[in-house]
C-alpha cells in the first residue's frame, strides 16, 4: 500500500512527525511497529542486552549465520538495548517514553503493570501518549492472562478449522497470519488514537487481541452458524458455491489459479477459451449455476488449460480480461 496526492512525495513519509516506542518481541507488536515505520515514523526499538529480539535468530534460510527475516521486520527501526526487568532500565524507557507519540507492546497483560509502566502512569508526563497493546486475547476478559501465540488466535478465531483439505485436520497458512492481523489492526487503532488526539489532545489505549482480529476476518461464518445453523467445512483450493476459482494444470506442468466466477468475467472467460457457448448454458450462466457444477466445469476448464504452456496461457487470460 501507498499513499500520495499527486504531488512528489515526501521522502520522508506522512507519519515523519511521529515518534514511535516499540517494546516487546517477535512479531505481533514488531510488525505494527514495522508499518508505522514504512509510513515514516521514527521508530526506537528496545530490545533485551545480550541476544535482542529472536526474531535476529529465526527464518528457516540463514546465509552467512544471518536471518534474512530479521531486516524486513527490523527495517526502518533505531534499535537499543534496554534491560526493562531492572530498575534502572525501566527508569530508561520511561525517559524514553516521555518524548514519543506512541508506545507498541506485546507483553501478557500486567507485564507494563508490574514494571510501572501502566497507562495512568506514563501519561502523567506525556498526556498525549497513545498505548499500543497486542496480546493473544486482549487486555481484559476471563482468558487475557493466558499466553497467546498466534497460532492460537487462529486456532480460536476459526481460521484454523476452514483452512485445509476435506476430511484432513485443520492446516496453516505458510505465514504468521495471525500475528499479522492483529498487527493489522492494532496500526489502524494507532492511527485512529492519533486523529482523537488531534481533537482532543489526549492520548488513549489500543488494545489489539490476536483471536479477535482473526474472528473479524472470518466473513458470515458466525451468523451462517448462528442463524441458519451451517457449520463451514475445510474444501481444499476452493470456496463453496463460487466457481470458476481454483487452480488449473498446463502443459508445462504447471499449475495457475483463474478466478472469473462473476457472470460477466466468466463470459470473457468462455470466450478466451473459444466456447462463448458456456457462459449461456444454464448449467453455467449464473452464479449458483456454477456453483452447483463446480466440478464439472473445473473438467471443462482443465481439459482446456492442459493444452497450453503456461506462459502463452497467462497471455492469453491478461489479454481477455481474466484474473489468473
Amino acid at each position: 500500500m501507498s499513499t500520495h496526492d499527486g504531488a512528489a512525495p515526501d521522502a520522508r513519509g506522512p507519519l515523519a512527525d511521529l515518534r514511535v516506542v516499540e517494546m516487546g518481541q517477535l512479531l505481533a507488536g514488531p510488525f505494527c511497529g514495522q508499518l508505522l515505520g514504512d509510513f515514516g515514523a521514527e521508530v526506537i526499538k528496545l530490545e533485551s542486552p545480550g541476544a535482542g529480539d529472536p526474531m535476529r535468530q529465526w527464518g528457516r534460510e540463514k546465509p552467512h549465520g544471518k536471518s534474512l527475516w530479521w531486516p524486513v521486520v527490523a527495517r526502518n527501526k533505531k534499535s537499543v538495548t534496554c534491560d526493562l526487568r531492572t530498575p534502572e532500565g525501566q527508569d530508561l524507557a520511561r525517559r524514553v517514553i516521555d518524548r514519543a507519540d506512541i508506545v507498541v507492546e506485546n507483553f501478557r497483560p500486567g507485564t507494563l503493570e508490574r514494571w510501572g509502566m501502566d497507562f495512568d502512569r506514563l501519561r502523567e508526563t506525556n498526556p498525549g501518549l497513545i498505548l499500543v497493546r497486542v496480546s493473544g486475547f486482549g487486555q481484559t476478559g476471563p482468558y487475557s492472562p493466558r499466553a497467546g501465540y498466534g497460532s492460537i488466535g487462529e486456532a480460536m478465531g476459526g481460521i484454523r478449522y476452514v483452512t485445509g483439505d476435506p476430511g484432513g485436520a485443520p492446516a496453516r497458512a505458510g505465514i504468521s497470519l495471525g500475528d499479522s492481523l492483529a498487527a493489522v489492526f492494532a496500526t489502524i487503532g494507532a492511527l485512529v488514537a492519533v486523529h482523537h488526539r488531534g481533537a482532543t489532545g489526549r492520548g488513549q489505549i489500543v488494545d489489539s487481541a490476536i483471536y479477535e482480529a482473526v474472528l473479524a476476518m472470518m466473513e458470515s461464518l458466525l451468523p451462517e452458524w448462528a442463524v441458519a445453523g451451517y457449520q463451514r467445512e475445510r474444501t481444499g483450493s476452493v470456496l463453496p458455491n463460487v466457481s470458476p476459482s481454483n487452480v488449473y494444470p498446463t502443459a508445462s506442468g504447471e499449475m495457475i489459479l483463474i478466478a472469473a466466477n462473476q457472470d460477466t468475467v466468466f463470459g470473457r472467460l468462455a470466450r478466451t477459451m473459444g466456447r462463448p457457448e458456456l457462459s449461456a448454458d444454464p448449467r453455467f450462466a449464473g452464479h449458483a449455476d456454477r456453483g452447483r457444477n463446480m466440478a464439472e466445469l473445473d473438467g471443462i476448464i482443465s481439459a482446456w488449460s492442459a493444452g497450453i504452456e503456461t506462459g502463452d496461457l497467462l497471455e492469453l487470460l491478461h489479454a481477455g480480461g481474466v484474473p489468473a
